[in-house]
């Protein structure tokens, strides 16, 4: 069973693929993103903000 909802795969589908591109950044320095975790956590965030179900952090 998937730990996470449809929309928050969505979310995090996005921001890996953005971290790919070279276009994902932080949020508070602005640097680029090259962790796999960090966008993947990144994802998770934007979709807990939009109310997708996803676990706590």
């Amino acid at each position: 069973m998937n730990k996470f909802g449809p929309k928050a795969q969505e979310e995090v589908k996005k921001a890996v693929h953005e971290m790919k591109e070279g276009k994902l950044k932080s949020g508070q320095s602005g640097k680029k993103v090259t962790s796999r975790k960090q966008a993947i956590a990144i994802g998770l965030s934007e979709a807990r903000k939009k109310g997708a179900k996803a676990p706590t952090k």
